[in-house]
């Protein structure tokens, strides 16, 4: 089978790290269950940032937020191995922007991610990536976005959609922990 898979905080936990990283930054002490309670993917508000001022924190800290210490979510890694060893086609499809595709995927295999050069894309548009999954003919696609998985609702693909605060209206497979992906996807 031919499995599709976003990379933010779907495999990795790049929101909760950047969080991290601007408790750091901004000097203030907010809590897990702050972070938690975000019912967007934008992770500003908790640091009273305008939406404007949040997308500047976030470009300006990118280097930091992609390519530091920011861990994949448990059983990710583990369970793309085990696909990887049952023979299956595994993909990787991130909206990351061009200029950090190359080094994302370089540092994906060194977090043990199985990756084939070829089944890495990266640097389109997060609506854009119907596209790739489509010309793809993915058995499984799993995202965190719901505006994402949107545009794949009237395609054949399996969906499973990663556990996350702000797509708790998202109505196909679900997953909270990577540990059950094999059962999902056997239901489905």
């Amino acid at each position: 089978m031919k499995f599709g898979f976003d990379i933010d905080d779907t495999l990795i936990n790049l929101r909760e790290h950047a969080f991290n990283l601007y408790k750091q930054k901004l000097n203030k002490q907010l809590s897990r269950d702050d972070f938690l309670a975000i019912k967007r993917v934008e992770i500003h508000e908790p640091f009273g940032l305008s939406d404007e001022q949040g997308k500047e924190m976030w470009n300006s800290s990118l280097e930091e937020i992609y390519f530091t210490d920011c861990p994949a979510f448990p059983g990710a890694i583990e369970t793309l191995l085990e696909l990887d060893h049952q023979g299956h086609d595994i993909y990787y499809i991130t909206a990351r922007p061009k200029e950090h595709g190359e080094r994302t995927k370089d540092w994906m295999k060194e977090q043990g991610f199985p990756i084939q050069d070829d089944h890495f894309y990266y640097g389109m548009k997060d609506e854009e990536k119907v596209h790739i999954i489509q010309d793809l003919d993915l058995d499984f696609y799993v995202d965190d976005k719901p505006s994402v998985l949107r545009t794949l609702s009237n395609t054949s693909v399996n969906l499973v959609v990663k556990d996350q605060s702000y797509n708790e209206e998202v109505k196909v497979a679900r997953i909270v922990d990577w540990v059950d992906f094999m059962t999902v996807m056997n239901n489905e």
